[in-house]
């Protein structure tokens, strides 16, 4: 299966697929002779530096998140051989792909300061007397 001409990743995104680059390499561990003959695991590399559909700020987050998956020349590297089969490790390798674009796309809302209002003031002030009250009961009297 081919990758399509443009990925969408997320409202009006898109990765162009000259971006991608895979590599079909020999998994590791557990899976008898098949491991030793089928190169079924995938390298996905995408080219971070040169991505023009990425705004600056998805850049520098996704450069956090890839982490030790960015190598020195802006390639994020992803490993995907949890499957036997090729198509399978495409996909995975694409998801993780995905969601981790996703993450550097998202923009936490900007939290707007507010006044408390007159009431929740007074409740506030009327609890604090309350508990004052109550802890001058429980003091130690002498009466000397």
């Amino acid at each position: 299966m081919e990758l399509p001409k443009h990925i969408h990743v997320q409202g009006a995104v898109y990765l162009p697929k000259e971006d991608l680059r895979e590599d079909f390499v020999r998994a590791t561990g557990p899976g008898g002779q098949n491991v030793n003959k089928v190169s079924s695991a995938v390298q996905l590399r995408f080219a971070l530096e040169r991505n023009t559909s990425l705004p600056e700020h998805a850049k520098t987050k996704l450069v956090k998140i890839a982490g030790s998956r960015l190598t020195k020349g802006g390639e994020v590297v992803l490993f995907a051989d949890r499957f036997r089969t090729q198509e399978r490790n495409r996909q995975d390798a694409l998801e993780r792909l995905l969601a981790m674009l996703r993450e550097a796309l998202f923009v936490p809302k900007t939290r707007r300061a507010t006044k408390p209002t007159k009431a929740s003031q007074r409740r506030r002030l009327d609890t604090k007397k309350k508990h004052g009250q109550n802890k001058k009961l429980r003091a130690q009297r002498s009466f000397d």
